[in-house]
């Protein structure tokens, strides 16, 4: 369990929502054999509720991994929909390449190689919805350039904010992962300026932030 929300209420939420099957079943039980960390089955169904509401035309996504994520959000979209994933892991890309085409959906997610802070700087479409789920350490320096990118009613969903309730909790806090949590505190403070931002953060799965600018006219 993550430690950011009981178990047993974690156990409940996830018990109401249906099994996946096809697609994201076969992609579930190999991220699961190999373990690869996909996200939460509560969180799929808070970005599945969110791409309804918003229905984004462009998504971008930060964190290919298998393309889990790209694949859920693109069949979340009732309408057209582009999806632009980044992934430096080659590896990663290698898996993520094959599900997206075996699956069907080459024309709908496209994947760029690299490093998300080198590639953000360089990028120049507007999206409306961007997915945070890379390198957690760098969710603060990311924001700036996501800012940049996002549409005016755009919003930047964040997972992994709370990672495993260090971000809340000193005595839970790893020395390994000091600079993470520092790092990400330093994020959630950034989007909690109310005077710029609205921003909700939600205890679910590993905890997420959903965040838009406060000034519709930014």
């Amino acid at each position: 369990m993550s430690k950011v929300a009981y178990d047993y209420i974690e156990k409940y939420i996830r018990e109401l929502i249906p099994e996946n099957k096809g697609a994201l079943k076969e992609l579930e039980d190999y991220a699961k054999e190999n373990s690869v960390p996909i996200i939460h089955k509560e969180v799929a169904n808070f970005l599945e509720f969110m791409i309804s509401l918003k229905k984004p035309k462009k998504i971008l996504e930060l964190g290919t991994a298998i393309g889990y994520s790209s694949i859920f959000m693109s069949l979340s979209s009732k309408e057209e929909c582009e999806i632009t994933t980044i992934e430096r892991d080659d590896k990663m890309i290698e898996i993520a390449k094959n599900n997206i085409e075996r699956y069907g959906f080459k024309d709908k997610i496209k994947i760029i190689q690299g490093d998300c802070l080198e590639i953000l700087k360089n990028l120049e479409d507007k999206y409306d919805m961007i997915f945070m789920d890379a390198g957690k350490g760098h969710y603060n320096e990311f924001l700036p350039y996501c800012l940049k990118l996002l549409n005016k009613e755009g919003i930047i969903i964040a997972d992994n904010v709370l990672f495993r309730g260090m971000v809340a909790n000193d005595e839970l806090v790893i020395r390994r992962k000091i600079t993470i949590v520092k790092r990400m505190r330093k994020y959630m403070n950034m989007i909690s300026d109310k005077k710029n931002f609205i921003t909700s953060i939600i205890p679910m799965g590993d905890g997420i932030a959903i965040t838009k600018r406060r000034n519709e006219d930014a």
